[in-house]
Formats: structure tokens, C-alpha cells, sequence
């Protein structure tokens, strides 16, 4: 009897298994090395200065020092740190997200003379290194009277993120489809009316993506609160870690617990709303 030959789509099938499996382990190994630095931090916040010197930094805390938590929370204020990040951050998110939809709103959907330069002129803004803008804002908060006031934070926060954000914007407004809008427009709708009703809401995923871009920044901030805030009620939780660390000693499991908590609220709103982030940049690249 002639030999059977060997089904190609079997030996396609198998293939397939063994790359999809690659992948998978290639991938997990990359997870580790991803998770690994937040279960370091996490067992160095466990640990005094004694077993940071002495143990190597990749031993078990002998005494897990749960305190340490307790401590930055009650002693180092880092509950009003906490509270001025969430305060700055959301704030300045919203003013952002919102402003950052109008300007591309009257961009892409109205038709004036200067909409082109416009559009430049906020794009140049991504070329402008921040710090040399701090001597600037610094003269001109403190002639108006916001130096040590939370509102040159959120205003700073809002002007810097305003380019990025108009950016992420306009490539999804560029393929929105216009035909729900024009049919608002025959059902005599206002302008106000089909951005708020009609536009804004098609626009969920891409602002969903905008605003975790813009919360990561404003979250992490250092150079403009260390620079425009001095007093300890309107500091934020990274230059509150700054509090720990003494002229001769520094509590580095005290700053490790402070660390520990300043990344859970980034990396909580980073899983939950992960999903958000691929459907606002997938849906920037289709046409609608």
C-alpha cells in the first residue's frame, strides 16, 4: 500500500501551538522582570535600616515592620500628601481633558480662519523643555500671588499636558464620523449642544486614554511642587518623601512604605481601566 503523506494542516496546527507557547513563555518571563522591582519595594518597606545595610537586598524581611505604614500615615503626613496628589491631579485631568476637547472640537469641526496656526501653536508646546519654564512661572506666580498656592500647580499641570493631549485627540476626532453630528445640526441643534450631547460621548475611550496619560504625569510631578510649594499643607506625596530623609540618619523603610503607596493608586487605575487605553489608541488608528 503507497505511504500516507502527512497532513499539512496538522503539521501547521502543531507549529502554531509551539510559537503561541513561545510567546507565552517569552511573555511571562518579561511579566516577571516587569513585577519583580514592586516586590522588591514592597519587602524593602517591610524592613529598618539595620536589615536594608546588613541583609542582602534580596532577603525577606526577619520582621516584617508593618509600622512603617502606620508611621508615614500618622507621623509623616503623608495622608495630607495623599490627598493633595489626588486633589492636584484630578483637578488638573479634568481641566485638561475638557479644555484639550474643545480646542480640537473647533480644530476639526469648526471652520475659521486661524484653526491651522492654532493647532502649530499648541504643538510647539511639546517642544519646550520644562525646566527652562521654571524661572518664568516663577516670576509670574509670584507677581500675581500663586506662589505656595495649589492653583499654580493645577494651572501648570494643564498647560503642559494641554499639547500631548490635544495630540491623542485629534487623530480620533480626525476619523469620527460627522453624520450623527450633521443630523444634530438638522434637528437644530446648538454648537454647545452637539459637543456636549453628541461629541463628547463618542469620545469616551480616547479621553479615557488621555486622562491616564495625563494622571501618570501629574501623579509622579516633582521639579514644580518642590519649586512653587513650600508649605507642608500643599506638598504632594513626591516631595513629601523628602521628609524622611535627615541630615545624618534617613529612614529608608519609612520612604519605601511612602513609595509603596504613592504607586498603588497609578497601578490600580492602570489595571482597571487598562482596556480603555487599547480601545481609545485602536480606535485612533481605524476609520470610523
Amino acid at each position: 500500500m503507497p505511504a500516507q503523506k502527512p497532513v499539512k494542516g496538522a503539521s501547521a496546527g502543531i507549529g502554531y501551538k509551539i510559537g503561541l507557547g513561545f510567546i507565552y513563555v517569552l511573555l511571562g518571563i518579561v511579566a516577571v522582570f516587569q513585577i519583580f522591582p514592586l516586590i522588591w519595594l514592597f519587602l524593602f518597606s517591610l524592613k529598618d535600616n539595620q536589615e536594608v545595610f546588613e541583609l542582602s537586598p534580596f532577603a525577606l524581611p526577619t520582621d516584617p515592620k508593618w509600622e512603617n505604614y502606620v508611621k508615614v500615615w500618622t507621623e509623616g503626613n503623608i495622608s495630607q500628601y495623599f490627598l493633595n496628589s489626588v486633589v492636584y491631579t484630578a483637578s488638573s485631568v479634568i481641566l485638561t481633558v475638557l479644555l484639550a476637547s474643545m480646542v480640537t472640537f473647533a480644530i476639526t469641526r469648526m471652520k475659521w480662519k486661524l484653526n491651522g496656526l492654532v493647532l502649530g501653536l499648541f504643538m510647539v508646546g511639546l517642544m519646550i523643555p520644562i525646566h527652562s519654564t521654571l524661572i518664568p512661572l516663577f516670576s509670574t506666580f509670584s507677581s500675581i500671588g500663586l506662589i505656595d498656592h495649589p492653583l499654580s500647580i493645577i494651572l501648570t499641570y494643564t498647560a503642559f499636558n494641554l499639547p500631548i493631549t490635544i495630540m491623542i485627540l485629534f487623530g480620533f476626532y480626525q476619523v469620527l464620523p460627522r453624520e450623527v453630528e450633521e443630523a444634530a445640526i438638522m434637528d437644530g441643534a446648538s454648537i454647545h449642544r452637539i459637543f456636549f450631547q453628541v461629541t463628547l460621548p463618542m469620545t469616551a475611550p480616547v479621553m479615557a486614554t488621555a486622562a491616564i496619560i495625563n494622571m501618570i504625569y501629574n501623579w509622579n510631578e516633582f521639579v514644580f511642587v518642590n519649586t512653587f510649594i513650600s508649605s507642608e499643607n500643599f506638598k504632594t506625596l513626591t516631595v513629601g518623601i523628602q521628609n524622611f530623609i535627615g541630615q545624618y540618619t534617613t529612614d529608608w523603610g519609612a520612604i519605601g512604605a511612602t513609595l509603596m503607596i504613592s504607586i498603588l493608586p497609578i497601578l490600580l487605575a492602570f489595571l482597571f481601566l487598562s482596556n480603555r487605553i487599547v480601545e481609545g489608541i485602536s480606535a485612533s488608528s481605524v476609520k470610523g
